[in-house]
């Protein structure tokens, strides 16, 4: 768990608790609600981002694909052809790296 991962003090004592030598305590029913509302909320950010990452991956791993199959189609061209189609190919891979 990181450092933003963490509740603060002022969000734990906002929903009633605090701790002691022993634990933490919560104060009542109402204040317990409180607190598993904020701990389902950092749960939620940390799976939406999570997700977010991951989609943002797939879409990198589809462009780059996809990339590379045009650039075998302009290969096909290439043979017995003169060597414009292989510039094609080379230009399309190229557009990975950038």
């Amino acid at each position: 768990m990181t450092q933003d991962e963490l509740m603060t003090n002022d969000e734990l004592i906002k929903c009633g608790c605090w701790f002691t030598d022993t634990g933490m305590f919560v104060t009542d029913d109402i204040n317990l609600q409180a607190f598993a509302k904020l701990v389902a909320e950092r749960e939620r950010e940390r799976l939406t981002d999570a997700a977010m990452k991951a989609a943002e991956k797939a879409v990198d791993s589809a462009i780059a694909l996809e990339r590379e199959a045009c650039a075998k189609i302009a290969d096909e061209w290439a043979v017995g052809w003169p060597h414009p189609s292989e510039v094609i190919a080379e230009r399309i891979r190229a557009r990975g790296q950038a």
